[in-house]
């Protein structure tokens, strides 16, 4: 080997792993031989990239266990064991990171190739920390935006998602709440541990208790027999309460007092089971307006409320439209489902809707439009009635300054993201032209209308920006 490297041996068959260790051993390599209960201790006794590799054995949670493994260091390759191998559901990050398998007993020239493929991958990730924290990046991407908004929001989630406070996250329905609380999980150092969403308003009041804390046998007609709750389910994980403005009085006494003394008791039982879960809370109703009409506590309600989030509708953050149309079109593509493209005149349209619905009408929208027009450029006339804020013989006629503003038109360039081709082609110089006076008059905007600032701002010359206001016509204020 080119250098020393350190191993971790993750296998539940100590023969197995013994025989292993003693071939390491010959070949001059470090091995750490580790149980799964004990993987907690090994990373804490270890820097995160000391380890150049990880062994892996097919155990009852490989998945789980690959996933932490790799969250502690992004850079450490995956070998597994013989018949070992990720589930159907690993996403394609955790995959990458499995480099190789390796038969018992190993051939002395694969092993050999096997971990000198360890070093050239833990090296090449060493090498590209962006590409090392992608996985992080991606918790938040469906959070698309570039609004002032959307932007805020996730300032406030990278803030909060690693503290073990309780978060309020408030917002009207289809805009996100239940995105923002699985991200907050999966940030934080809960994310090995279960994440459990309950929807308060969608279980009956008399049910409400046996399903958050469970019940004894017995403890009521129809209990034949014991069932853990949704807070034991959780245990050294996340609670989700969604719409928590519809739990009734009673059980906001009851959720109180597991809130306060991280204990509760089952329906029908004596025993205290210790609650060690992060509640994250969210509703669509103004809570405040609740306590003052009696319906919501307000002791409850500052207990659940340390750290609120607001998510912002649809309707005021219209300049995201372009860039959600585009990360759901991507998702429809990744999953070969098929593929379309928005026109300016249908974005447009797009832009002046109202969004009762949200962000989750808009999804609603994509994916009925992905199979009524597959692999077609989507015009007004193909949108839906309610839809078409835009005439048919608008269609031709310039995009929007919001929306060419932000330069995420799906099909054209932006600053952030590689351009993407509409399927009928593009007009390259008309389509520069818009750009470029839209770039212009956004700057004067931004400057007041001073030139010298405006550009400063474009780093062009004074003289060439005077030149460019003459040929598009635009003024100073």
């Amino acid at each position: 080997m080119w250098r020393e490297i350190k191993v971790l041996l993750l296998d539940h068959n100590e023969e197995r792993s013994h025989d292993l260790k003693v071939i390491l051993d010959f070949i001059g390599e470090e091995t750490i031989v580790c149980k799964e209960g004990d993987l907690d201790g090994i990373t804490k006794d270890h820097e995160s990239g000391s380890i150049t590799c990880a062994i892996i054995s097919q155990l009852d949670n490989t998945d789980k266990i690959a996933e932490y493994l790799v969250d502690w260091d992004p850079t450490l390759p995956i070998i597994l064991l013989d018949a070992s191998e990720l589930s159907a559901e690993a996403d394609e990050e955790l995959r990458k990171a499995v480099i190789a398998t390796i038969e018992t007993p190993p051939n002395y020239t694969k092993m050999m190739d096997t971990l000198h493929r360890a070093q050239v991958y833990k090296d090449h990730m060493k090498a590209d920390p962006a590409r090392a924290q992608r996985r992080e990046a991606q918790l938040f991407r469906s959070l698309v935006g570039t609004s002032r908004s959307i932007v805020q929001v996730r300032e406030l989630m990278a803030q909060v998602a690693d503290k073990d406070v309780n978060v309020l996250i408030t917002g009207e329905s289809g805009t996100g709440k239940e995105v923002v609380a699985r991200n907050l999980h999966y940030n934080s150092h809960r994310r090995h541990k279960p994440f459990v969403p309950v929807n308060c308003g969608a279980i009956p009041q008399e049910l409400l208790e046996s399903e958050l804390f469970g019940h004894e046998k017995g403890a009521f007609t129809g209990a034949i027999t014991s069932r853990p709750g949704r807070f034991e389910l959780a245990e050294g994980g996340t609670i989700f309460l969604d719409e928590i403005g519809d739990m009734p009085l009673h059980m906001q006494v009851k959720l109180l007092r597991v809130l306060q003394e991280r204990t509760f008791e089952r329906v029908g039982g004596a025993k205290t089971y210790q609650a060690d879960v992060r509640v994250i809370a969210a509703t669509h109703q103004n809570l405040e307006e609740h306590i003052s009409e009696g319906k919501f506590r307000e002791d409850l309600y500052y207990r659940i409320n340390v750290f609120p989030i607001e998510m912002p509708p649809l309707r005021e953050r219209t300049e995201d439209i372009p860039l959600l149309l585009n990360e759901l079109v991507a998702r429809i593509e990744n999953e070969k489902r098929g593929s379309i493209r928005f026109n300016s005149a249908a974005i447009m349209a797009l832009c002046r809707h109202e969004w009762p619905g949200n962000v989750r009408e808009l999804a609603n929208l994509v994916e009925r439009l992905v199979i009524t027009h597959p692999y077609g450029v989507i015009g007004v006339s193909d949108l839906p009635k309610r839809f078409r804020h835009v005439d048919d013989i608008d269609e031709d006629r310039e995009m929007p300054l919001e929306v060419a503003e932000t330069g995420m038109l799906p099909g054209y360039v932006s600053m952030d993201t590689p351009a993407l081709l509409p399927v009928n082609g593009i007009d390259l110089k008309e389509y520069l032209s818009n750009l470029e006076c839209n770039l212009i008059r956004q700057a004067l905007d931004d400057c007041n209308g001073i030139v010298a600032r405006a550009a400063e701002k474009l780093k062009i010359r004074r003289t060439t920006l005077v030149e460019k206001m003459r040929k598009y016509d635009l003024n100073r204020a």
